[in-house]
């Protein structure tokens, strides 16, 4: 299955390390974040890479070039202008298949992506999330998603609900036809203006992860990535 990196943002959070560098290039060890990404895809079998790049992105071009040297194969995406995480993947369409594996490029999540293919390719949805039970508050960021059965019924990023039980783990697969619900050109998220929509019509499911995901996207949570 391919795989989609969205790889294009500004990274403010993380300035003034991010002043010169894009996010995912930030050095970990003697490896930018985004190679360790690429690296444990790779340990999957998940070789065909779109990375969609926006910020900086000729840093990422120049260093991971066409992934040979990796062992994978590296395709680009190229925005202009920030488009938001809906709006890099409508940009990309002409390079995206009829199926396809999203993460991001600040965030990890190591978990057994064949089981989550197939639980994917069982369903009808256009969409299918991978979830993480933060019971314990050890995800280091507030519950956004609640579920009945395998369906996500409600995803909120900006509010304490009790009903909110998981979060959102940084892996998703989504069915080509999602682009048909996002405008060319226009800056537009995934999560505040597609996934409303999938939810109402019941198009988008959860897959449990029991490994929680880490991200870099502060200096409190990159630092706990390069200590694992």
């Amino acid at each position: 299955m391919q795989t989609v990196i969205l790889a294009g943002g500004r990274g403010t959070r993380l300035s003034p390390v991010t002043d010169n560098m894009p996010k995912p290039m930030v050095m970990i060890g003697d490896k930018p974040f985004l190679e360790y990404l690429l690296l444990m895809l790779r340990r999957n079998s998940l070789k065909k890479i779109l990375l969609c790049i926006g910020y900086l992105g000729d840093r990422i071009e120049d260093y991971f070039g066409d992934g040979k040297r990796l062992g994978i194969e590296i395709k680009y995406s190229r925005e202009k202008e920030l488009l938001g995480t809906a709006g890099a993947l409508k940009l990309a369409g002409d390079l995206l298949e009829e199926e396809f594996l999203l993460l991001y490029g600040d965030s990890y999540l190591d978990i057994d992506y064949s089981s989550f293919i197939k639980f994917f390719e069982s369903q009808k949805a256009s969409g299918c999330v991978v979830i993480y039970d933060n019971a314990m508050g050890d995800a280091g960021v507030k519950n956004n998603i609640a579920i009945e059965g395998d369906l996500i019924i409600k995803y909120d990023k900006s509010k304490d609900d009790t009903c909110l039980k998981y979060v959102e783990a940084g892996a998703s697969i989504f069915r080509k036809r999602l682009l048909n619900l996002i405008e060319a050109n226009r800056f537009a998220s995934l999560e505040n203006d597609i996934f409303p929509i999938l939810i109402e019509n019941k198009e988008l499911t959860a897959y449990q992860s029991k490994l929680r995901f880490y991200d870099i996207g502060t200096f409190g949570r990159l630092s706990n990535f390069s200590n694992l």
